[in-house]
């Protein structure tokens, strides 16, 4: 009994995830004078091996088709209007939950009278990864920030790359919804 309740109860956790994103911009700015973009190059040009090429190749193109989609083209650094640059980070997290079931008659109820009781408690404790998605925007003739979004979510792992590519694309449409800020339309 109470490995089906931990069990509905770890269901519902994983059922409530979903993403969360927020995005910050400076509201001096008017973003339709930007046209074109370009991705900021890499500081450290000495190893060409990443950690995660494929994820990198990934958020780029997820990244590439929403700057699309917004009108946007990408041309080389020198030309560009914006400079595009992405950061994560993934944050270990605790889940503590107590479930307190109880049963039977208090036999303390009614002078002594009734079937015996009994409460249990029991606790689970998940640890959990939570990874973050930073998508900045830099004017490039400035080279002033003018829009930053940020998109979170439980880390799962996926088992195919068809089902990582499905959850890069949905954080990407997620956070540049936001992207250009509708204070720009005033």
């Amino acid at each position: 009994m109470n490995k089906i309740i931990a069990l509905i109860a770890l269901a519902s956790l994983s059922a409530c995830s979903s993403m969360k994103t927020s995005s910050d911009f400076d509201p001096a700015v008017s973003f339709s004078q930007y046209k074109t973009y370009a991705w900021i190059e890499k500081k450290n040009q000495d190893s060409q091996y990443q950690l995660d090429g494929l994820m990198d190749q990934r958020v780029k193109t997820a990244v590439d088709n929403e700057m699309s989609n917004k009108g946007l083209t990408k041309t080389d650094a020198q030309r560009a209007d914006l400079l595009v640059n992405y950061l994560t980070k993934v944050d270990k997290k605790i889940n503590v939950d107590t479930f307190n079931t109880h049963y039977g008659y208090n036999p303390n109820y009614y002078r002594g009278w009734g079937w015996g009781g009994s409460v249990n408690t029991q606790t689970t404790v998940r640890e959990y990864e939570v990874g973050t998605m930073i998508i900045d925007l830099v004017d490039n003739k400035t080279d002033k920030l003018v829009w930053r979004g940020t998109v979170a979510d439980t880390v799962s792992d996926k088992n195919t790359p068809e089902e990582r590519v499905e959850v890069i694309n949905e954080a990407i449409k997620k956070v540049m919804l936001n992207f250009p800020p509708q204070a720009d339309a005033n």
